[in-house]
């Protein structure tokens, strides 16, 4: 189990960090202005996709059926099943891309309203036509990674998605020399995306995966619609993050430049959110499966508390962490060839509201399985349609006073509205249980937090580090803060009596579900 969490979370942080390469990229080419926000809408109307099926449920409903199968009716059985899921999904991407092509300047109006009769509209849509065939493949590509996840073979699944990157980063090395016009560029990346769906999928096809699932067959039978009755509404619900962004694009699409600056400052936030992800779909989600089944009080109780102080004690920290330095991040990642000192300042300030919504979405992962493993996806669906009205209505408010920022704080408040009636539904069905002393170990994580983030400030004041200039010295710089306060933190865990390195460890080679306290 350790080799295979540890390939999983390698294979997550190389596709995060290099995101932050290609998107650092970005940037540098294309900048913060009308270009960019027409790329940038259109890139993020394929990138929801892709979260909603490689980040969604699709697995979690996917690898049980498919086992299930196996074990009971045999291995002919279960490769059928995946061959019926495979051609369905194939055969309505490929379809639905063909209609959103069709439907393409209607669509993008909708997604980003205040592109309406604009030279923008019409660039995204040009942009988001070339990026369409990336829909068609990452269907079958996310169920060969969930077949292959089913027989545990981790490395394609995790290192698969690290060639989505690779490609438009290459095409990125190769245009920096020429610097081309910023349409030009946008154009090719956005023909890349496609290319690079294709690859992706092309490196999971083999000779062995024909026997995974065959024969290929599109079917809406009742296995198959009760297969979807429980995917869809955990996908949608699993991507409320990327949700509320595709909901503050639509506003901040009457602000030049906005959209952008609500892009890059998104991207970093979703590095810690994506690595507490892993954490959560490893650990806890496996955790609190097994004691639902149980149905013993105590290890529920176990469980939801080991939930919760995992989720705060990853959550809160990296939140505090990015508000505190939120200008030298953006600063040293974005500030290259036309990403200007203001849109820095800019990114900044919506990145610093934006982390504020981080905690809301890590516990929302953490509360989750509790419904899912109950069978009820309906729940967690709803108070995501909940929170993304109220972020909707919010950051429409606050964008008039506020612009950028307004709808950043929208988005976060969007965030909270959607935990707090999670953990409202919950209390009201089944309740949450929680050890004796767990209020109290989450006080002495915040303060844990806060003291890290007092320190970490004033050590920001320090000389060089908000310098216009940037390079090797202000990333080493920036590294060593960083790294500084994740020892600060950790070393204030032990002193309180949250846990140690050694206890971490321990609870992680042992495999099972231990108590991180003294």
């Amino acid at each position: 189990m350790i080799r295979s969490f540890l390939t999983v979370s390698t294979g997550t942080l190389a596709s995060r960090l290099l995101g932050f390469v290609r998107d650092s990229m970005i940037a540098a080419l294309l900048g913060a202005g009308p270009v960019a926000d027409a790329f940038l809408v259109a890139f993020q109307m394929v990138n929801v996709v892709r979260r909603l099926l490689s980040e969604g449920a699709l697995n979690a409903a996917l690898v049980p059926a498919w086992l299930r199968l196996r074990e009971t009716d045999g291995a002919a059985a279960a490769a059928a099943f995946a061959g019926k899921v495979l051609a369905t999904i194939s055969v309505a991407l490929l379809a639905l891309s063909a209609l959103i092509g069709l439907l393409m300047p209607l669509v993008l109006t909708a997604l980003a309203p205040g592109f309406a009769g604009e030279e923008t509209l019409k660039l995204a849509v040009g942009d988001a036509r070339l990026m369409l065939p990336y829909l068609a493949f990452a269907g079958p590509s996310t169920v060969m990674l969930a077949l292959y996840s089913a027989q545990s073979r981790f490395a394609l699944t995790a290192f698969s998605p690290l060639l989505f990157n690779i490609a438009l980063i290459a095409v990125m090395i190769a245009l920096l020399p020429t610097r081309p016009e910023a349409g030009l560029v946008a154009r090719a990346l956005a023909a890349t995306v496609g290319i690079a769906g294709f690859l992706q999928l092309l490196i999971l096809f083999s000779r062995r995966s024909g026997a995974i699932a065959s024969p290929l067959r599109v079917s809406l039978a009742a296995d198959m619609r009760g297969f979807f009755a429980r995917a869809i509404p955990g996908m949608v619900a699993n991507a409320a993050p990327q949700l509320l962004i595709v909901g503050g694009a639509i506003i901040a699409s009457s602000s030049p430049s906005a959209v952008s600056w609500l892009y890059f400052a998104n991207r970093l936030v979703e590095l810690p959110l994506g690595i507490v992800g892993v954490a959560m779909g490893t650990v806890l989600v496996s955790e609190l499966a097994r004691a639902h089944r149980s149905s013993d009080a105590a290890v529920i109780a176990q469980a939801q508390s080991h939930a919760l102080e995992l989720a705060t004690g990853l959550a809160l920290p990296a939140m505090l962490g990015l508000a505190v330095l939120s200008e030298p991040i953006v600063r040293l990642l974005f500030e290259h060839g036309a990403f200007t000192a203001e849109d820095t300042r800019a990114t900044a300030q919506a990145l610093v509201w934006l982390a504020l919504a981080l905690p809301a979405h890590v516990l929302t992962k953490a509360l989750s399985p509790s419904f899912f493993a109950r069978e009820d996806t309906a729940t967690p669906l709803t108070a995501s349609l909940v929170g993304l009205v109220v972020a909707m209505a919010a950051a429409f408010l606050l964008d008039r006073a506020f612009g950028a920022s307004g709808i950043a704080a929208g988005l976060a408040l969007g965030a909270w509205t959607s935990t707090i009636c999670l953990i409202r539904s919950g209390v009201a069905a089944f309740g949450f249980s929680l050890l004796p002393g767990t209020r109290g170990r989450l006080v002495r994580i915040a303060m844990a937090a806060l003291l890290m983030a007092g320190l970490l400030d004033l050590a920001t004041r320090l000389p060089g580090l908000h310098a216009p200039a940037h390079g090797l010295a202000q990333a080493l710089a920036l590294a060593l803060l960083i790294g500084s306060a994740v020892a600060i933190y950790l070393f204030l865990l032990a002193l309180f009596g949250i846990g140690t390195w050694r206890q971490a460890v321990n609870a992680i080679q042992t495999g099972k579900p231990r108590d991180l306290r003294n």
